[in-house]
């Protein structure tokens, strides 16, 4: 995690900003607040199915009048809902369908006049670049080379890349919209040709695609449509009788599954089918040929459907970057964290001081040999000295409890559910009582988390203390070696800190005991350019 800066200034107004996705199949809207360009919180989404590209896709290349009325009338509300909201802003992209449409200015202009809103029609290349960026704000990506599909309404997007970015785009002019025109006309089963022959008919599309990437190795795949996220709903209810979560895995075997099952039902039953909108009956077959023939074609065992994710929140990832008030440097970690402790009223400046301190704790403790831990537990201290303190929106009184609760419940992206543990019962411990392997808060903690958390709370309460009087007055803090059972505290402080003196010798024996030394401090004053 990076040093995080510390200062007393107040915290600007969000900046409230609203996305328009006009898709083949839906438009979407997303309107949020930007705090200050590291996180934002969701005002509202709305979706609505449109079928644009409802019967352009055959011998006609052109958006229908009733299409086009359709969606220019939802666009319009959506304006005037994000302004409702204060929007300052209304980012809108038109993808597949108008981009193809023979009849595309035309349809532009009638969005700008009777909507009032700008419309940019994105390529292909542009649009699997963006889903790509809105991947990158739901999935700790750490060393992974990603793939994303995204399987539109007339394209399918398919994006890999790193944490840094995109490295390839493609986009494939097959969708499920567009081929399920190729299906037999009829509200029976799909029959076993038919199905074939469409399968064939992506496999040489995707072809040169697949040509392109080879060679690029794929450490984990991501679907961000709601024909991939509808597909791992129906695995997971059909196959396993269990409710769908918002990152849900689909495994090639499961999805021939699904597929087979569906093929054999008619439009009615499929409807019916659990876990499918029933919106999606007459299109998720063709679909799900195009994510079977991707999933053989680049030979993925699994892919993991994302919900709610995709081609919006990568405009607000691209908006922020380009109006300078850029996420890049914040992982998606990162700003889940800080969007948490935005939404709970945390004290940000003393949140950030106390992360910097209980880093510079860790890290001196580990140079003298207190322990092993790695900078994985670095950076969960790092988030758990953020969040201590957002208990204190409920009750001052015990507010540990309330930050444990408050983080174990939290939706927070990026981390899997042993390392939300071991940051809650961190925070968790940074007053009253010390660790025990048998308290409530380390109950779902692991034997190797439970000896991090130890040694993590430790930091974190001694952090704590020397921002007791939360006025920075501590800038640096260091632990080191000074005889067998000796360590020396070294404080380089700036002002009056009596209080935070007076708390360490409150808490001295129980330090010392955590600490199995002696407990020497020694103050020095802070030299102009100490960083803060």
């Amino acid at each position: 995690m990076e040093t995080l800066p510390v200062d007393g200034s107040a915290k600007p107004p969000p900046q409230t900003s609203a996305f328009i996705d006009i898709g083949t199949n839906s438009v979407r809207l997303t309107v949020v607040a930007l705090h200050g360009g590291r996180s934002w919180s969701t005002v509202t989404q709305q979706k609505e199915t449109v079928r644009l590209g409802e019967g352009e896709f055959g011998e006609r290349v052109a958006l229908q009048p009733a299409a086009m009325d359709r969606t220019v009338l939802v666009c319009a509300r959506f304006a005037e809902l994000a302004r409702a909201h204060g929007a300052s802003s209304i980012v809108t992209v038109a993808t597949a369908a108008t981009r193809e449409a023979a009849n595309r200015d035309a349809f532009v202009r009638r969005l700008h006049d009777e909507a009032g809103l700008l419309v940019h029609v994105v390529s292909g290349a542009k649009e699997a670049r963006l889903i790509f960026l809105g991947v990158l704000s739901r999935v700790h990506v750490q060393q992974r080379r990603l793939l994303v599909v995204d399987i539109g309404g007339g394209s399918t997007e398919l994006a890999v890349g790193t944490a840094g970015g995109a490295e390839a785009v493609e986009s494939m002019r097959r969708g499920a919209i567009r081929l399920s025109a190729l299906l037999p006309d009829g509200d029976g089963p799909v029959p076993a040709a038919a199905y074939r022959e469409m399968r064939r008919n992506i496999e040489l599309a995707l072809a040169p695609i697949v040509r392109r990437l080879r060679g690029r190795p794929i450490d984990a795949a991501y679907g961000t449509s709601g024909t991939i996220v509808n597909l791992a709903a129906v695995a997971a209810r059909l196959l396993r009788g269990q409710a769908a979560g918002a990152e849900q895995p689909l495994a090639r075997k499961d999805l021939r599954a699904v597929m087979k099952a569906l093929r054999a039902m008619t439009l009615e039953e499929r409807r019916l089918a659990p876990g499918l909108n029933p919106a999606r009956a007459d299109i998720v077959v063709a679909g799900g040929a195009i994510l079977e023939v991707v999933m053989d074609a680049l030979r993925l065992e699994a892919v993991t459907a994302l919900a709610e994710c995709g081609l919006r929140e990568g405009l607000v990832m691209d908006h922020l970057a380009r109006s300078g008030r850029g996420p890049g440097a914040a992982t998606v970690r990162e700003r889940s964290v800080v969007h948490l402790a935005h939404v709970t009223g945390g004290d940000d400046a003393h949140g950030r001081h106390v992360a910097r301190l209980a880093a510079e704790l860790f890290d001196s403790a580990r140079g003298a040999g207190l322990h092993t831990l790695g900078d994985e537990a670095r950076e969960l201290l790092g988030y758990a000295a953020l969040l201590h303190d957002i208990g204190t929106l409920l009750s001052y009184t015990d507010h540990q409890r309330h930050t444990y609760y408050l983080i174990r419940n939290a939706d927070l992206l990026g981390f899997d559910q042993q390392e939300i543990a071991v940051m809650a019962a961190t925070a968790f411990f940074h007053r009253k009582g010390l660790p025990r392997a048998r308290h409530e808060a380390l109950q779902s903690v692991d034997a190797e988390g439970r000896d991090a958390v130890k040694r993590m709370s430790l930091f974190l309460r001694l952090a704590e203390i020397l921002d007791r009087g939360h006025a920075g007055v501590v800038r640096q803090a260091s632990l080191s070696r000074s005889g067998r059972r000796e360590l020396t505290l070294t404080l380089h402080t700036r002002g009056d800190r009596r209080l935070e003196e007076w708390g360490l010798e409150g808490r001295r024996e129980a330090l010392e005991r955590a600490l199995h030394a002696r407990l020497r401090v020694v103050a020095k004053a802070a030299q102009s350019d100490d960083a803060i």
